[in-house]
């Protein structure tokens, strides 16, 4: 059943918010990726929270992200995994729903939809790598 304010089943628009800039997620995600994520939610049976989902250019450079970020196209979500069977679980069914671009950080998991970047690609941020041998295993 979708919430009342949200044509999602497990979020709503206002998760996707840039901090302080209310309506910002339901302003430039994209809604096809929210419904890839509703589905991995449904998969994994746990919640998935947001931690960070569209960035302006200006808040996507304070925050130290690559200037050509998903996040600033509304096509990527950082979503809190404070364990690595959080992160496989989260990877696995992303995966299958179709979402073939993963970052793998110590707190959190990147996923994003982007076509203009390489496919098929995982990679880890600072010192967090995942085992890519398991990762292969994955799909």
């Amino acid at each position: 059943m979708a919430r009342a304010d949200s044509p999602f089943k497990y979020f709503t628009y206002s998760e996707f918010d840039e901090p302080g800039k209310p309506g910002s997620g339901a302003k430039h995600m994209s809604t096809d990726f929210i419904k890839k994520l509703d589905k991995i939610r449904e998969m994994v049976g746990f919640p998935l929270i947001i931690t960070s989902g569209y960035r302006s250019p200006a808040y996507n450079a304070q925050v130290g992200g690559v200037s050509n970020s998903s996040h600033i196209k509304g096509l990527a979500a950082d979503i809190s995994a404070v364990t690595d069977d959080m992160k496989y679980e989260i990877a696995q069914a992303a995966i299958s729903v179709g979402i073939s671009r993963i970052g793998w950080g110590n707190s959190f998991i990147h996923l994003d939809v982007d076509k203009d970047k390489t496919q098929d690609v995982v990679w880890g941020y600072g010192n967090s790598y995942p085992n890519f041998y398991e990762l292969e295993n994955l799909a």
